[in-house]
């Protein structure tokens, strides 16, 4: 008999045999790998979208691995800057922060309208806008100002409404002069609610907020406090906010710290916000 003849083994790698075979740790398929994504600078007033959310807004602040957007109903949210982790114009990018040092130009006025850099103030309107006090005034200057003077529109203000019918007459409004007036404490069944339904020319438009005085339009967590206080009837309003809540009895003053606290539209309740917008749109809109 012949002896049996011995199998070969395959060589494993050997100094004489083939080298073995290497593999990546990624194994998507080459055609599903993504590729790269533009870098886009986090400028102010850039809209994107953030997928995962669905919330689409505009930048308003970008700091050290965050980013903060706004959507057109003011509402802000925070995100971080995280590789293809934005939509721009429905591409995905990756939002980086800005490197230009230069000074960055706000993209909202205080009242939340779309700034205009470098517009001109138009030629004012024949059209007016009344406001009751100077503190109304102040105010409303200090968040519709830059709007106003793009849109040509003066405000004056009212010692009071008691001759409000009187005043309106002697401006004698019309098509191309129209009057808006704003009114403290404009509530059904009040003396400001009894005036103001006297005034009936087509061109004028009176209208108001619920509260006793302008201060109370500002909301209360913008001055520091839980809430404004009560003051009893037949005392003076301001004086007796001042003494409920501690403050000095120098209303000029209080009045000034209180309007340095408001820097736009947020800091005001909705009651005036509106009534505002209504008459600057009354007053422009032919």
């Amino acid at each position: 008999m012949r002896p049996p003849v011995p199998h070969h083994r395959p060589s494993h790698g050997g100094p004489t045999g083939p080298r073995p075979r290497t593999y990546s740790a990624d194994l998507t398929p080459p055609w599903k790998k993504r590729g790269p994504v533009p870098e886009v600078a986090a400028e102010p007033g850039l809209v994107v979208e953030e997928p995962g959310t669905g919330f689409c807004g505009a930048v308003i602040r970008c700091e050290a691995g965050t980013v903060t957007l706004e959507d057109r109903f003011g509402m802000h949210r925070v995100f971080p800057l995280e590789p293809r982790g934005f939509l721009l114009e429905g591409r995905v990018v990756t939002l980086v922060r800005p490197t230009s040092s230069a000074p960055v130009r706000p993209t909202r006025t205080a009242s939340g309208s779309v700034a205009v850099p470098g517009a001109r103030a138009r030629v004012a309107r024949a059209g007016r806008i009344y406001v009751e006090g100077r503190h109304d005034a102040e105010l409303v200057e200090k968040v519709w100002g830059d709007d106003l003077r793009v849109e040509g529109v003066v405000v004056e203000y009212l010692e009071g409404v008691d001759d409000l019918p009187s005043i309106v007459a002697d401006f004698a409004p019309g098509p191309d002069a129209k009057l808006g007036v704003l009114v403290d404490h404009l509530v059904p069944g009040t003396k400001e609610w009894r005036i103001a339904r006297a005034v009936t020319s087509e061109h004028a438009l009176v209208v108001g907020h619920p509260y006793i005085d302008i201060w109370e339009a500002v909301k209360p967590s913008s001055v520091g406090i839980a809430a404004w206080p009560r003051v009893p009837h037949g005392q003076d309003w301001k004086t007796g906010v001042c003494r409920a809540l501690g403050w000095p009895e120098n209303t000029g003053a209080v009045w000034q710290a209180i309007l340095k606290r408001v820097g736009s539209y947020r800091d005001l309740e909705p009651e005036l916000l509106g009534r505002v917008e209504e008459l600057i749109d009354f007053v422009t809109v032919s």
